[in-house]
């Protein structure tokens, strides 16, 4: 990227990433080099002096909710869920890292031997040193998402915007794509409208949440400078907002 440093929109994101994002376009759980590619784009974000907070799922290794469909129980399968975030954040840790990104993982399930536990405090002292640090194992319940994970970590950590960054489409859409050749892409909506039409963004606890707390999402495709641009405040992609089509950038 050349033209020197973009002036940032934002001082403080959470990105929330999908397990999937980690496994590529392969059938491994964690393909290394997808990894490394992602780690380059988030070492770019946070070069630009955006702080960084992160919430990965942990879908390409273990669904609980899928899981619980077949039979196992749903409290089990989700403490099961929340371990598979664990790995990949350990996974995306050491990327980042070999990257030259100062890095910390901290879990709301205590696993002291590999990472810290989740403490708020502890947290934002990592942030405002310059670390990225990658919340892990959700909320540490079990029932509640990592998608409600992320607008828990975002509001608590002081975050200014959560930027969804997904790996198969550039935004929202009013239909499945993969299912519905002919849906429309959605600019712009507000939080009530997402919930209301039911619209793939995040869960319905997850978008109450930012809602109530008028906390804006971007919706984005994670591929080359995507998150360096929705940083600097170019539209790319879907803001999820208060105020829908009638509010852009930060808040």
């Amino acid at each position: 990227m050349g033209g020197g440093p973009r002036e940032n929109a934002f001082r403080r994101v959470l990105l929330k990433l999908s397990g999937q994002a980690l496994a590529g376009e392969g059938q491994k759980a964690i393909d290394p080099t997808s990894t490394r590619e992602l780690a380059q784009n988030i070492g770019d974000a946070r070069a630009s002096g955006v702080e960084l907070a992160i919430v990965v799922g942990g879908g390409n290794i273990f669904r609980g909710v899928a899981a619980a469909t077949k039979g196992m129980d749903r409290a089990t399968a989700d403490y099961i869920g929340m371990i598979a975030t664990v790995q990949n954040a350990l996974a995306l840790q050491d990327a980042l890292e070999h990257a030259g990104v100062d890095t910390r993982v901290m879990s709301a399930l205590e696993i002291r031997s590999v990472c810290e536990p989740y403490i708020r405090r502890r947290a934002l002292r990592h942030i405002e040193k310059g670390r990225v640090v990658i919340c892990a194992a959700g909320t540490g319940n079990p029932y509640f998402s990592t998608d409600s994970a992320a607008a828990l970590r975002a509001l608590e950590l002081g975050c200014e915007a959560i930027l969804m960054a997904k790996r198969e489409y550039d935004g929202v859409y009013d239909a499945d794509p993969a299912q519905v050749p002919g849906a429309k892409f959605i600019p712009a909506l507000t939080h009530l409208e997402a919930i209301e039409r039911g619209l793939r963004v995040m869960d319905t606890t997850a978008l109450s949440l930012c809602m109530d707390n008028d906390l804006p999402i971007h919706v984005f495709k994670m591929t080359g400078d995507n998150i360096v641009r929705v940083l600097s405040g170019e539209r790319v992609g879907t803001v999820v907002s208060s105020a829908g089509g009638n509010k852009q950038g930060r808040v």
